[in-house]
């Protein structure tokens, strides 16, 4: 068989082609850019979160000995790591969207567009802030207004209610300063910049 009719390895790429190289998510400002970058230190907490539950497994059953701490470390982690995803998809545009409307208008209308989604975004986290202000208020203060960080009740009873509760308003807080850059760039004619690729749209 000639080499120009042999049929190619599976997964090999033919020859001409090239796979697509993508560099990172392109961002709005130099305050999203900070924001992802943090992103990938705080992915981490994931990595840690299954490092210390392994070491709960390996207590547990190994030694019989199972700690008070784990479960509740798992928790707090996960649900900060979840905290920050908002700020890093809203960074890098990656939030969940139906662009049906969007791809099929020019490129003047797709700033109105823009400008309506920032606004409304903008409204969106600023109410959710002040909620979320609320809510860590009253994790982190007494009926006496007297600081005092609310705790979870178990026998190892950490402050990781309040801790989480502050995690989600800062989110929150971080957000709301993004999409308020992100509103004076689209009232100024500067396009939001897609990703790399259209999975994620």
């Amino acid at each position: 068989m000639s080499d120009a009719t042999r049929e190619p390895h599976e997964g090999s790429v033919p020859s001409g082609d090239k796979l697509p190289e993508h560099g990172p998510d392109p961002v709005r400002s130099a305050f999203d850019r900070v924001i992802v970058k943090a992103a990938r230190g705080a992915a981490w907490l994931v990595f840690l979160a299954m490092a210390i539950s392994v070491y709960e497994v390996f207590m547990r059953y190994g030694f019989d000995s199972p700690t008070s701490w784990v479960h509740e470390t798992v928790v707090m982690l996960v649900a900060v790591s979840f905290c920050l995803g908002g700020p890093a998809a809203l960074a890098s545009n990656r939030h969940i969207r139906v662009k049906v409307l969007y791809d099929s208008v020019g490129p003047r209308f797709r700033l109105w567009l823009d400008r309506f989604n920032d606004l409304v975004t903008f409204g969106f986290c600023l109410g959710m802030s002040y909620a979320g202000y609320v809510m860590f208020w009253g994790a982190s203060h007494n009926p006496l207004g007297e600081w005092q960080l609310e705790r979870s009740g178990t026998s190892w009873n950490p402050p990781f209610p309040a801790l989480v509760k502050g995690m989600i308003l800062l989110a929150l807080a971080i957000m709301c300063i993004q999409s308020l850059i992100h509103l004076v760039q689209s009232i100024k004619g500067k396009p939001a910049p897609q990703p790399h690729d259209e999975g994620a749209a």
